[in-house]
């Protein structure tokens, strides 16, 4: 059999890893410090140490982002102190700040996070963590299994898809969050 032939079926074999093989080792989150829009400089551990937080990788141009932030605004309104929601803006070609305030989210955004993003393997929007105390990575949405809106015999937008998985993943987090606090953080 020809090299290129058996390549192409140990990627096929290899990428058919069932997600919970990968789940269950341990990830933690790679410490990093980024500025907010008022150049405030913010350090993922020390943020640990005091909330559970929320790592949101996101743009303004991305559908997937713009359908969860209402929801991350939900869990942070929910949750109060105990959480804080990290918005690390990436790949962006707009005003960032603008978007947030115009929205009137009131996450900790920060910018310029292009080069964290590619740190934590994050090369599309949206990337999405749930990370403890001790950066202990709990949720990591590229991880959880893949759901497919209905379809009805047709090919649904981005947005449609965005507007169908950002409760599954808010919930996802919510769940996780939960587990870290019942866990005494």
């Amino acid at each position: 059999m020809p090299l290129s032939r058996r390549l192409l079926i140990a990627f096929i074999l290899s990428s058919m890893v069932p997600a919970t093989t990968i789940a269950t080792e341990v990830q933690f989150a790679a410490d990093w410090t980024l500025s907010t829009p008022n150049g405030q400089a913010i350090n993922l551990a020390d943020e640990a140490e005091k909330q559970t937080i929320v790592l949101f990788f996101w743009a303004t141009w991305c559908p997937y982002c713009k359908a969860l932030m209402p929801q991350l605004q939900s869990i942070r309104i929910e949750y109060g102190d105990s959480v804080k929601i990290l918005a690390i803006n990436i790949f962006e070609d707009a005003d960032p700040v603008a978007f947030i305030n115009d929205a009137g989210y009131d996450f900790t955004l920060l910018l310029e996070g292009d080069a964290v993003a590619e740190n934590y393997g994050i090369f599309g929007t949206p990337g999405l963590f749930v990370i403890d105390a001790n950066r202990r990575i709990d949720v990591d949405i590229r991880t959880l299994p893949s759901l497919n809106p209905p379809n009805n015999g047709k090919k649904k937008s981005h947005a449609k898809r965005a507007d169908y998985l950002a409760p599954y993943w808010a919930a996802e987090v919510r769940k996780s969050i939960d587990r870290i606090e019942s866990a005494g953080r």
